[in-house]
C-alpha cells in the first residue's frame, strides 16, 4: 500500500477519544494540559502502575477497551548521561517494548492519527550544525546514549514502515532539549537545565559564595519549553503529514555559561560562578534545523528567560513532591 495517499491533515475532533501514553511525564503532562485547554473532552491516560506498556497483552486489552482515535506516544524510559551510560540494556529493551506494543496495538485497533516522540540524540554526534532531518543515520551516535538513540530510531522506522505497509498517516517529532513544569530535578537523573536550577537555588538559599560547574561553559545548546513542545505536537497532528521525522525546537542556542547566568538571575543567586575546565565539555554544539516545522506554520513563542523564570517558580512551588 502506498504512503497515506490522499490524506489531508485537518482539525482533530475534540470529542473523539485521545490517548496520551506517558501523560504524567514532562512532555505527556504538557500535551495533556494543551489538549484540555483546546477543548478535548475524551482524553485517556494511564499511569505505569495502572498499565505497564511493556506488557503486550495488557496494552492490546487497553486499546480494545478504549478504542482511541488519536494517540501521542510520549511514554519512554528516560534519563541523563550517567543513567544512559550505566544502564544501556534497560534503555534499549524497555523503550523497544513500549514502542512496539503501543504501535502494534494502535495499528490493530485502527488509530487514525498517531504522533511518536523521539529525541534529538538520534542524530550523529558530529552532524553538521544546525542538524537537518536528513542527517539521520549518516554517522556515529554519541556512545554514552547510543542504546536509547537506537530505540528511538527504531520507533521512527516503525512509523515509516507503518505508513508504507498500511497507508496510515502517522508521524514522528524530534524535540530538542526540553524543560519546564514536571521536569526531573534529581541530582543524579536530571539534565543540564533542571540540574542548574536546583544547584543555583540551593546555593541561593545557603548563601554560598560560589558555584562550580563542569567544563568551560563554552558548548552551545538549544532549549525548548515543554508547553511550546505540546503546542507543536497538536499543530503537527492537524497540519503535517509525511514520513520524515520533524525537528522541534527554537532554532536558537546559548552557551552553557550564558544559561548558567540566566538561571542564577532567575533564582536570585549573586555569588561567583566558577568553571572546572578539567571536566569534559561534551559535544561543542547541538542545534536543530527547524525550517521544516516553520514551513508548516509553527514557531516557538516562549522565550528562554521567561521559560526559566516560570520553571524556577514551579520548582519552588512543587519542591516537596519532586521526583527523586
Amino acid at each position: 500500500m502506498e504512503d497515506s495517499v490522499g490524506f489531508l491533515p485537518g482539525k482533530l475532533d475534540r470529542s473523539s477519544t485521545f490517548y496520551v501514553a506517558g501523560h504524567r511525564g514532562l512532555v505527556g503532562s504538557a500535551i495533556w494540559r494543551k489538549l484540555v485547554a483546546e477543548g478535548f473532552t475524551a482524553l485517556q491516560g494511564r499511569t505505569s502502575s495502572e498499565l505497564d506498556l511493556k506488557d503486550r497483552d495488557a496494552v492490546f486489552s487497553f486499546f480494545a477497551q478504549t478504542k482511541p482515535r488519536y494517540v501521542v506516544l510520549a511514554a519512554a524510559k528516560v534519563g541523563g548521561i550517567l543513567a544512559n551510560n550505566t544502564y544501556p540494556v534497560d534503555f534499549l529493551s524497555d523503550n523497544l517494548r513500549i514502542q512496539v506494543n503501543v504501535l502494534d496495538a494502535a495499528r490493530e485497533h485502527g488509530v487514525e492519527r498517531l504522533l511518536f516522540l523521539g529525541s534529538s540524540c538520534i542524530y550523529p554526534k558530529f552532524a553538521d550544525q544546525p542538524i537537518r532531518e536528513e542527517s539521520l543515520l549518516t554517522g556515529h551516535l554519541e556512545p554514552t546514549n547510543d542504546a536509547y538513540a537506537i530505540a528511538k530510531i527504531a520507533g521512527i522506522t516503525q512509523i515509516q514502515a507503518t505508513r508504507r505497509q498500511y497507508g496510515l498517516p502517522w508521524i514522528s517529532a524530534m524535540p530538542t532539549n526540553l524543560y519546564g513544569p514536571g521536569d526531573n530535578f534529581s541530582p543524579e537523573g536530571s539534565h543540564v537545565l533542571p540540574a542548574l536550577i536546583r544547584r543555583y537555588d540551593e546555593a541561593a538559599k545557603s548563601r554560598a559564595d560560589s558555584v562550580t560547574n563542569w567544563g568551560s561553559g563554552s558548548p552551545r545548546r538549544e532549549f525548548l519549553h515543554v508547553d511550546d513542545m505540546a503546542a507543536a505536537c497538536l499543530h503537527m497532528l492537524e497540519n503535517y503529514d509525511g514520513p520524515t521525522q520533524v525537528n522541534v525546537g527554537t532554532g536558537k542556542d546559548v552557551t552553557i555559561k550564558e544559561l548558567a547566568t540566566i538561571v542564577a538571575e532567575a533564582v536570585g543567586y549573586t555569588g561567583e560562578i566558577r568553571w572546572d575546565t578539567g571536566k569534559p565539555d561534551g559535544t561543542p554544539r547541538k542545534l536543530l534545523d527547524v525550517s521544516r516545522l516553520a514551513d508548516s506554520g509553527w514557531t516557538s513563542s516562549i522565550g528562554l528567560d521567561e521559560g526559566i523564570r516560570t520553571t524556577v517558580q514551579w520548582y519552588r512551588d512543587n519542591y516537596s513532591s519532586l521526583r527523586s
